[in-house]
């Protein structure tokens, strides 16, 4: 699911992106690339890798890579910078960073001097990635190295035994492996004591710590990536919508027309009679909010809340 594990589309083959954003959770997902996010106003509660966070104005977010991470601040009120780049940036041979915790607290990026460079930086990309002149790359490479640098220089990080990494990183891998698999197989019998069975978990626990990794129950999600399949089908192919159910891993007709309703707010015949049906993209939306906003040249759903 393409929403999930984030593959940026880029305007240009340079791994560097920033946006700033109003009010806005947004959904899981993980990639390759290092993620600053930045509370330049209010608030927003954060799930990363299966610990939540409440980050306040002048709290900076790490997701270094691999980490799954989603928002879901409904009701709060907040100005977010994200920037996103390219691991090679750091360094060709980059590893987990380790910070001792994710968000760092606007007192220590102050005691620093690190929220000024922090400012710095979001007007060196701002400007340099909006006017590309000569030497931009090499510019904000510099810029966002340094910055980094400083980050590892001034905050904590956690020592962690190589089997501590070792069990940390396997996890990471057997989840992610999870979700492509769901994503292959959706059309399968995809029960939960089958995806606890391939995390090596129990039922129970594995169920606890799929919801807290997505913020979202298992079941729940298996439908969510069945539905986008069928959305796919809808527009994409002439079979009748019981065929599509079937080939999307429905066992009847009327439980494909009621998930289908649940995510999408159309029944299926609904949806296929739009008339614009290829820009409406679910990803991996939890409908926390009747509005969506979409991030410009990006592969995730950025939800405004309500």
């Amino acid at each position: 699911m393409k929403a999930f594990h984030e593959i940026r589309r880029y305007d240009s083959n340079y791994k560097v992106w920033h946006k700033s954003y109003e009010d806005i959770s947004f959904v899981a997902h993980w990639h390759k690339e290092i993620e600053l996010i930045y509370i330049r106003e209010g608030s927003t509660s954060i799930n990363i890798s299966n610990n939540s966070f409440l980050a306040n104005k002048g709290d900076l977010i790490i997701c270094d890579t691999g980490d799954i991470h989603y928002s879901n601040s409904k009701g709060a009120s907040n100005v977010i910078d994200f920037i996103i780049f390219d691991t090679s940036i750091i360094s060709s041979m980059y590893e987990y960073s380790h910070f001792s915790c994710p968000v760092i607290k606007s007192n220590d990026l102050e005691k620093y001097k690190l929220n000024k460079e922090l400012d710095q930086l979001i007007v060196t990309l701002k400007e340099e990635l909006h006017k590309k002149d000569t030497y931009y790359e090499e510019i904000v490479d510099s810029s966002l190295r340094k910055f980094w640098y400083l980050l590892k220089r001034n905050i904590p990080v956690n020592i962690l035994s190589s089997q501590s990494q070792n069990n940390r990183i396997h996890m990471l891998n057997n989840f992610q492996e999870l979700l492509s698999y769901i994503d292959n197989y959706y059309y399968e019998n995809i029960t939960l004591d089958l995806a606890a069975e391939k995390m090596h978990f129990s039922p129970s626990h594995f169920s606890k710590v799929f919801k807290d990794f997505t913020g979202i129950n298992f079941v729940r999600y298996v439908n969510l990536i069945r539905v986008e399949h069928a959305m796919e089908k809808l527009y994409n192919s002439s079979n009748n919508v019981t065929q599509i159910a079937l080939d999307c891993g429905f066992n009847n007709v009327r439980n494909f027309n009621r998930v289908f309703k649940s995510v999408t707010g159309y029944t299926p015949t609904e949806f296929a009679a739009l008339p614009d049906k290829e820009s409406y993209n679910i990803g991996y939306y939890q409908r926390k909010s009747s509005e969506k906003q979409y991030v410009e040249n990006d592969s995730i759903t950025i939800v405004k809340n309500p």
